[in-house]
C-alpha cells in the first residue's frame, strides 16, 4: 500500500467517526423508544429497554429458591402444582407467599434449611408463578401500548384485557368505533392529516406560481418584492398570532381547519416562493424562449415546462413544508385547542393529571413519528436537492 494511500485512509477516520458518531445519536433513542413502547408497563417500570433480553423477571429466583423441590417447571409435586392458576390466585401477593414459605409442613420449615427470600425476592417469584400459570400473563413484547394509545384508553388494566373480560370503562364500545375517541390518537392522526394536507398543497401552489412570475416574468418593482418576501422568513410567527387571532375571532375562524390552513399558508410562502423562484431561475431560458416563439403563453409555458421541469423543487418543497406543519403545536394548540387535537398536542394528554398514563408515551409518540419517518426515508433524495435548488447557476 502506497504512502498516499495510508494517509488518506487515516485522514478519513476523524470524518468517518463523527459520521458513525451522529448516527449513534439518531438511531439508539429511536430504537429505545420503538423497543420501550412494546413492553408491558410493569416491565417499564422495572428496567429500561436495553434489559429485553434478560431473562423473565423472576424466573432467576424462582430457580434459586423453589426450582430444586417444585422443578424447573413448577409441576414435581402434584399436590403443589405451580401451573396451576387456582392454587397460585391463593398466592398472588408477596406478603401471601411469604406466609407460606415461612410456614412448617410435616414438621420442617417449608424452605428447609435454605433462607427465607425478602420481600422483592418473593414479589418477584410471584411475578413468575403468575405468568407460567396464566393468571397474568407478561410478554416480553406486546401491541397494547398502541392500543391503548390509538383509543384513548383509561383504565386499570388495558384495553384488549377490559374487552375480553367485558368490563371496560363507560366510554369504551370495544369496537372500530373507539378509534374515534377523542382522547385517542386515532382522532388526532386523522385531524393531523387534515392540517396537514390542505397546508401542503396551499403553499406549494401559490408557490409555483409566484417562483414563476419571479422568475420569467419582467415587472416593476420585481427584485424589490422579491427582497421584502426572502426578509419575511425571518419574521417569528409567535409575534403575529395575537393580532392574526383576533382577526380570525372577527372572521369566525378561530377553531376551524381553515383558520389553521391559512396561518401555515401564509407562514411557508416566503421560503417556498424563495425556493420556487431560484429552482425555476436556473431553468435553460432558450427552452423557454422558444415556446414563447411558439406561440406558448405563459400559463402554457408554466404548466407544460415548469412544472414538469420543477417536480425535484415542489416534492422537496411539499416533503419541507409536511414535516413542520405535521410537527406544529403551537399553531395547533392556539387555534384549535384542545377541541380538535391534532397528534403533537394529543401526546401530552396521554398523562392524566394524576400521572397515569406515562406509559403510554413512547407508544404515542413513536405514532406520530411513524408517518414523518415513511415521508423522509421514502423521499430522502430530494431534500439534498431541495437545499441545494439555485445554489449553482448553469
Amino acid at each position: 500500500m502506497s504512502r498516499e494511500k495510508i494517509n488518506a485512509f487515516f485522514a478519513r477516520i476523524p470524518r468517518n467517526f463523527v459520521i458513525l458518531l451522529m448516527i449513534v445519536i439518531w438511531v439508539v433513542p429511536t430504537f429505545g423508544l420503538m423497543i420501550t413502547s412494546l413492553r408491558p408497563v410493569q416491565s417499564i417500570n422495572r428496567s429500561g429497554w436495553w434489559t429485553i433480553l434478560n431473562a423473565p423477571t423472576g424466573s432467576r429466583e424462582y430457580a434459586q429458591n423453589c426450582a430444586s423441590c417444585h422443578g424447573e417447571d413448577g409441576k414435581l409435586i402434584a399436590a403443589a402444582d405451580l401451573t396451576d392458576p387456582a392454587l397460585i390466585k391463593q398466592f398472588d401477593r408477596s406478603i401471601l407467599l411469604l406466609a407460606s414459605l415461612n410456614k412448617e409442613y410435616n414438621g420442617q420449615p417449608h424452605m428447609g434449611t435454605q433462607v427465607v427470600p425478602g420481600a422483592q425476592m418473593a414479589a418477584d417469584i410471584v411475578v413468575h408463578l403468575k405468568n407460567v400459570s396464566g393468571v397474568e400473563k407478561r410478554p416480553r413484547v406486546t401491541f397494547n401500548n398502541y392500543v391503548d394509545a390509538l383509543v384513548g384508553y383509561r383504565g386499570t388494566r388495558t384495553y384488549v384485557d377490559d374487552c375480553n373480560a367485558g368490563t371496560p370503562p363507560l366510554d369504551i364500545n370495544c369496537n372500530l368505533s373507539d378509534l374515534l375517541n377523542p382522547r385517542g390518537m386515532g382522532r388526532a392522526f386523522v385531524n393531523s392529516l387534515l392540517v396537514t394536507i390542505p397546508a401542503t398543497i396551499l403553499p406549494i401552489l401559490f408557490a409555483a406560481l409566484a417562483g414563476y412570475a419571479f422568475a420569467w416574468l419582467d415587472f416593476k418593482g420585481r427584485m424589490l418584492l422579491f427582497a421584502i418576501l426572502v426578509g419575511l422568513q425571518v419574521v417569528p410567527l409567535q409575534m403575529t398570532m395575537v393580532p392574526i387571532s383576533r382577526v380570525y375571532a372577527q372572521l369566525g375562524l378561530n377553531g376551524t381547519f381553515l383558520g389553521v390552513w391559512l396561518f401555515h399558508t401564509g407562514f411557508g410562502m416566503p421560503y417556498a416562493i424563495y425556493l420556487m423562484r431560484n429552482f425555476l431561475g436556473t431553468l435553460p431560458r432558450d427552452l423557454f424562449e422558444s415556446a414563447y416563439l411558439d406561440g406558448a403563453s405563459h400559463w402554457t409555458a408554466f404548466y407544460r415546462l415548469a412544472i414538469p421541469l420543477a417536480l425535484p423543487a415542489i416534492a422537496s418543497l411539499g416533503i419541507f413544508q409536511f414535516l413542520w406543519v405535521w410537527n406544529d403545536l403551537l399553531v395547533a394548540l392556539v387555534f384549535l385547542g384542545s377541541t380538535t387535537p391534532v397528534m403533537t398536542y394529543q401526546i401530552a394528554n396521554m398523562v392524566s393529571s394524576l400521572g397515569a398514563g406515562w406509559h403510554l408515551l413512547t407508544a404515542a409518540a413513536f405514532l406520530s413519528m411513524l408517518l414523518p419517518m415513511v415521508v423522509f426515508f421514502g423521499l430522502q433524495r430530494y431534500f439534498v436537492r431541495g437545499m441545494l435548488a439555485g445554489a449553482v447557476k448553469g
